[in-house]
């Protein structure tokens, strides 16, 4: 079984995914907003669009160090089926936060915004909090899902897309990620949110995790710590869309 980096260099790399992870959501929420003034339907399609091909992006580039999770929730379902030990999974969660606040700030100074303006965007209607677990029990049936069939080379364009998706289907625009939710307070733009819809966020999200992690283990019952490791993308690989490289990880990459 591949050896994962050391850990400073996986928070690293959550740290840093986190943070392009929040400058592009917000930053192309700011620029649609700019591009395409009054047409609100125009600007969410903009802003999913970059979202969606930028995550991809992201977990390219970071996933073979940290796994690519930028996400408390994808981390903390991870350690429950043994993917990442508890402990990495809470050193990951400072990291996520941080670097999406740091994100959210560099958004706001490349548009030369205040860099910090907290949001007044207030959306934390009992419809949108049923959105955000929905839309966060799909994101973790899809990354794992994906790594119980052997098919984790997929799950950066699949992740990519369901976002993307989900900005349409869900009222709340699928934050779907705790660490993106505090982010978002910073900027009082086109992306963000109030301070005071984030905690209903956070318990919504955590509860579509906890729905997930039930039906991966109906539909999954038999999943492994190994393949647990592969979600998003293994740590330690070099050769990320590589399925020969998923066999040495796994023994067994086939779908079942």
């Amino acid at each position: 079984m591949t050896t994962p980096p050391p850990l400073l260099r996986r928070l690293l790399a959550e740290l840093l995914g986190s943070a392009f992870l929040a400058t592009v959501v917000i930053g192309s929420g700011i620029a649609a907003k700019q591009l395409s003034p009054n047409d609100v339907g125009l600007e969410l399609f903009e802003n999913a669009a970059a979202t969606a091909a930028g995550l991809y992006a992201i977990i390219l580039m970071f996933g073979p160090v940290s796994g690519g999770h930028f996400n408390p929730v994808v981390s903390f379902v991870d350690a429950s089926f043994g993917g990442i030990g508890r402990r990495d999974a809470l050193a990951y969660l400072p990291a996520q936060v941080s670097g999406c606040v740091l994100g959210a700030i560099a958004a706001n100074a490349m548009f030369a915004k205040t860099l910090i303006s907290i949001s007044a965007h207030h959306r934390a209607s009992s419809a949108h909090l049923l959105a955000e677990a929905i839309a966060t029990l799909g994101l973790i049936l899809v990354i794992f899902a994906l790594a119980r069939t052997g098919r984790s080379n997929a799950t950066p364009a699949a992740v990519g897309a369901y976002i993307g998706a989900a900005y349409f289907f869900t009222s709340s625009t699928s934050f779907a990620n705790p660490a993106i939710s505090i982010g978002r307070i910073f900027s009082n733009t086109f992306a963000g949110v109030a301070p005071g819809s984030v905690p209903g966020y956070i318990v919504a999200q955590a509860a579509g995790g906890a729905l997930a992690i039930l039906a991966l283990r109906a539909l999954y019952p038999d999943i492994t710590s190994a393949e647990a490791a592969n979600v998003l993308l293994p740590r330690g690989a070099t050769d990320p869309a590589g399925v020969d490289h998923l066999a040495g990880v796994t023994g067994d990459p086939a779908p079942r």
